[in-house]
């Protein structure tokens, strides 16, 4: 066993969840399924290939559906890596992103926190100077 390939990502609506993530992420999907009357195999991730896929997987249960959004608790779920750190800040606030900080430098690069349209938090992270996206 070498790396993760998919982490499942709870959502309300497969077909929202899949126009949100192409849209904001850029993502593509990888794999959309009918498993059953109810459920899908929906894949989706960078269009490289590239670092690990989302599996989307709707609730079905009430359970399941209070968790939608807080997958880790509060803490930041997912870091999405950017290879234009300063294009994809300005193109995200653009689509309506909700950025819960400024952008700041770390000793590994640019970061910034933002909030998915379902609650989940996640981080931009890109090796440029965030003064440029400002």
């Amino acid at each position: 066993m070498s790396y993760i390939a998919t982490v499942t990502l709870v959502v309300p609506d497969y077909d929202d969840a899949i126009a949100y993530y192409t849209a904001v992420c850029g993502f593509v999907v990888h794999a959309d399924r009918l498993l059953d009357a109810h459920k899908r195999w929906v894949v989706i991730g960078p269009a490289d290939g590239r670092g690990c896929q989302l599996l989307l997987a709707k609730a079905s249960t009430p359970a399941q559906g209070a968790h939608i959004g807080n997958q880790t608790g509060g803490r930041v779920a997912f870091f999405l890596h950017s290879d234009n750190f300063a294009h994809d800040y300005a193109r995200m606030r653009q689509l309506g992103v909700e950025f819960t900080e400024a952008p700041r430098q770390e000793a590994y690069g640019s970061v910034v926190k933002w909030r998915d349209r379902y609650g989940n938090m996640w981080d931009l992270l890109g090796a440029t100077d965030v003064s440029a996206s400002m």
